[in-house]
């Protein structure tokens, strides 16, 4: 399984991208299961954020979501900063 987030806005309204292939991790039920839990609690079309915020298109799969700062929720928060971190 692929998780992909991408970043846009902020400040200086640079995009962000990265992408994890969690498939052959030894953690990849811990990725599912946050994966599964983003998916749930995110959007099907960009929300309205705050003027410099971050917004995110996290794609799992075959399925994008979308959700925005400052109203990440915990799993999102921790997904998002997963990817940006370990991905390429």
């Amino acid at each position: 399984m692929r998780i992909q987030v991408k970043r846009t806005g902020g400040f200086a309204g640079v995009e962000r991208h990265a992408a994890v292939d969690v498939s052959a991790r030894d953690d990849a039920e811990e990725w599912q299961a946050l994966a599964d839990q983003v998916l749930s609690e995110g959007r099907g079309t960009p929300p309205l954020g705050v003027p410099d915020g971050f917004q995110y298109q996290i794609t799992v799969g075959q399925k994008t979501v979308y959700c925005a700062d400052p109203r990440l929720t915990e799993a999102q928060r921790k997904l998002i900063t997963r990817v940006l971190k370990e991905g390429a």
